[in-house]
């Protein structure tokens, strides 16, 4: 990363469709940082010893049917989605290790959802960047309530990287 903070992320580019958005990796990695960063992890252990001395995340732009794939290998859902993440072990990471873990987005499934909720293309990658790396550092949204602390937490990230409110109520695009 270029912002000198100890927050390491690989993307691979594994589709072609990717070639459409070529300031995707440096999008993911801001989003990131910006995220590790809110929930704590900047590798100063000096004020937190429980957080991480360094971060890495591993970022993997595929498409709808390398993300199919996966949906179906790793959680029996036979669909494609947006966004896909894979939290490293507990035991790994009480064990020193610095991975948190593999996030997977799908070029074609979030430029549907962008189109159709009239949102930039670079906006809604930066969300779900964010998104899936807060899935990696812990948050849910399967009940109400963590739901809603963690889009909270997305829209904070989000406002300061200058990204709307990917929450809010829009028109939809006609």
């Amino acid at each position: 990363m270029s912002d000198g903070s100890t927050i390491e992320v690989d993307v691979v580019v594994e589709a072609d469709a990717w070639s459409a958005l070529p300031a995707a990796a440096e999008l993911i990695e801001v989003a990131v940082a910006a995220a590790c960063r809110a929930a704590g992890i900047e590798g100063d252990t000096d004020q937190d010893d429980e957080a991480p001395e360094a971060a890495e995340i591993a970022v993997m732009l595929t498409d709808d049917e390398g993300i199919r794939a996966l949906n179906r290998d790793w959680r029996g859902k036979d669909k494609a989605t947006n966004v896909l993440s894979f939290p490293s072990p507990q035991v790994a990471r009480a064990g020193g290790d610095p991975h948190l873990g593999d996030i997977a987005i799908a070029y074609q499934t979030m430029e549907r959802e962008a189109a159709s909720e009239g949102k930039p293309l670079a906006d809604h990658l930066v969300h779900l960047a964010v998104h899936g790396t807060l899935h990696l550092l812990g948050h849910d949204h399967e009940e109400t309530g963590d739901a809603e602390a963690m889009e909270a937490l997305e829209r904070s990230i989000l406002a300061g990287l200058g990204v709307p409110d990917p929450y809010a109520e829009t028109d939809p695009v006609v």
